[in-house]
């Protein structure tokens, strides 16, 4: 990649802190305190509270807490203090493979939040989802917990267990899940595969050290197997690395194109990314898939392929984090992770999504048209009015499947329950993995039946109407159990796929297009058909 400004690195952001400190002083020394005054009111303050508040608080313990409410009031989660021992951890986890249960996380309205869980891991067999909050460690409180923190707390040793609570939206009492830690190898691409004679499938789950090419080689297989488009699946990507987000854009933009810009307050920090090499796959038509979880470098992409008009991006409003961190080491041997920057789109959006206190304040992507219409306008490079403002916004909103009045009862006794659920359904499916079963099976009246007897027999509570009138939903997860246990990841997305009508939506657009601006044309016809104009990417 070619990078324009060099990028500041960490030991530059203390060497301009240091040499620029006197200067600090001196220009503050005209304002209603001066630097030294401020110093001196919370060294004062301290002293007070250290010698004479009710309760006793040593001195090292009072500044913590300066530190940390410091930090929150600046309502950005990205920028944290880390200290040197937990530092030690998040290095190791950067580098790849690490005891721990798979799952991303995020803080959401205060709390550690599960972004996703990653395919094939503890956390994901377990049964936590996305949008589970964990409010406790092995009994002890997450409140106001940081990202680095909670990703310490939750790795350790493989094979040994960690126990979490979780509160889950739509269940009134928290929910205990123990989970044995296993160590994690982070695979970019879990999923590749045909979805019909000329559209192939990539899943792109994180962004790792080899994301770049894993991606490569999966799109070389499907055109190898005929493939004449290609859906990029992105939904549950929360980021990674940020390079190879960058890196990921570089194999469908023309040399020269610019791929992400970042701006900060320190000259240094202002960059712009342009991809270093041609297309490798000039004249295929993309379509993305993105989703309120779609974050980070997800969306470094997203923006750089829809500005460019490089690939339709289909589904919701992604989650909006368009900030850079740089990592400073304190003179104690502590770090500081630091918000620095702002990246921008090549149109110039930032996607940057308000933050509060206790974290984005999350755009509502049921309705895209409405939530971007007071979005400032930007303009790709082919004329197509897209959004800033938080989040990437699709250029065609497809929303994905909803629950039906009659099964809403039966998922929300089942959450409620969810340990007892989760175990008694991954147990029933490994019944199935000695079977003569191929993929795409039918779920039979029997196999409801008898899940029914197993969720009695684990202590789940639940009464047979409610459990019939569901049977629909009952279906799908057994499917989803028994695929995933007998034939695999590969094969479970395939199943899940069949019934999704954001997949359903990419598949038809690209069997009627040879070309990126055929594409384009299909979407805003397939716009016209299932309700008309307006939705956000749209000319």
């Amino acid at each position: 990649m070619r990078v324009k400004r060099a990028v500041l690195a960490p030991i530059l952001v203390a060497l301009v802190a240091l040499a620029t400190g006197g200067w600090f002083l001196q220009q503050g020394a005209g304002s209603e305190r001066n630097l030294y005054a401020n110093s001196r009111l919370l060294e004062e303050i301290l002293e007070y509270v250290s010698e004479g508040f009710v309760d006793e608080k040593q001195a090292g313990e009072l500044y913590q807490m300066a530190i940390d409410g410091m930090l929150q009031e600046l309502g950005d989660p990205h920028t944290s203090f880390i200290p040197a021992k937990e530092y030690e951890d998040l290095r190791i986890q950067l580098q790849g493979d690490y005891g721990g249960i798979g799952i991303s996380i995020n803080r959401r309205n205060g709390w550690v939040t599960v972004i996703n869980p990653l395919p094939d891991t503890p956390g994901e067999r377990a049964g936590l989802r996305a949008g589970d909050a964990i409010i406790e460690v092995d009994g002890e409180s997450t409140k106001g917990w940081s990202d680095d923190f909670a990703v310490s707390k939750l790795r350790g040793p493989r094979g040994e267990k960690v126990t979490l609570t979780i509160a889950r939206p739509g269940v009134d009492e928290p929910l205990r899940f123990d989970i044995v830690r296993a160590e994690i190898h982070v695979k970019s691409v879990p999923a590749t595969f045909m979805l019909s004679p000329d559209v192939g499938y990539v899943e792109l789950t994180v962004f790792s050290e080899t994301s770049t090419a894993e991606v490569r080689d999966a799109i070389r297989v499907l055109r190898d197997q005929g493939a004449r488009g290609v859906v990029l699946d992105m939904r549950g990507n929360s980021g990674g690395l940020l390079e190879q987000g960058v890196s990921v854009s570089d194999l469908f933009l023309k040399q020269d194109q610019l791929v992400v810009e970042t701006k900060g307050r320190i000259p240094q920090q202002n960059y712009r990314i342009q991809a270093s090499h041609a297309d490798e796959f000039e004249g295929l038509p993309i379509v993305l898939l993105v989703g309120p979880n779609s974050a980070s470098a997800t969306e470094i992409v997203a923006g750089a392929l829809q500005d460019h008009d490089r690939a339709l991006v289909l589904g919701q409003i992604t989650y909006g984090k368009g900030s850079v961190q740089s990592l400073v080491q304190l003179s104690t041997k502590d770090w500081l992770r630091l918000t620095t920057a702002r990246w921008y789109t090549p149109s110039g959006r930032s996607i940057q999504a308000p933050y509060g206190i206790d974290g984005p304040v999350l755009v509502e992507s049921s309705d895209s048209a409405a939530a971007a219409a007071e979005k400032p306008e930007y303009r790709t490079d082919a004329g197509r009015v897209v959004f800033g403002g938080g989040g990437i916004h699709p250029d065609l909103t497809v929303l994905p499947d909803t629950l039906t009045a009659q099964e809403r009862p039966l998922v929300q006794e089942l959450q409620q329950q969810s340990g007892e659920y989760f175990e008694a359904r991954f147990a029933f499916g490994v019944r199935f993995n000695a079977a003569a079963l191929q993929p795409g099976f039918e779920v039979t009246d029997q196999m409801v039946n008898e899940f029914y007897d197993a969720l009695m027999t684990a202590g789940v509570v639940l009464d047979r109407e409610t459990y019939d009138q569901g049977s629909r939903w009952i279906r799908v997860q057994l499917a989803d159990e028994i695929t995933r246990s007998k034939f695999g990841y590969q094969e479970w997305r395939k199943r899940l796929n069949t019934d999704d009508p954001q997949v359903r939506a990419a598949v038809q657009l690209l069997r009627d297009s040879r070309t990126p601006e055929q594409l384009f044309v299909a979407a805003r016809q397939w716009e016209r058909a299932n309700g008309g104009p307006g939705t956000p990417g749209s000319n």
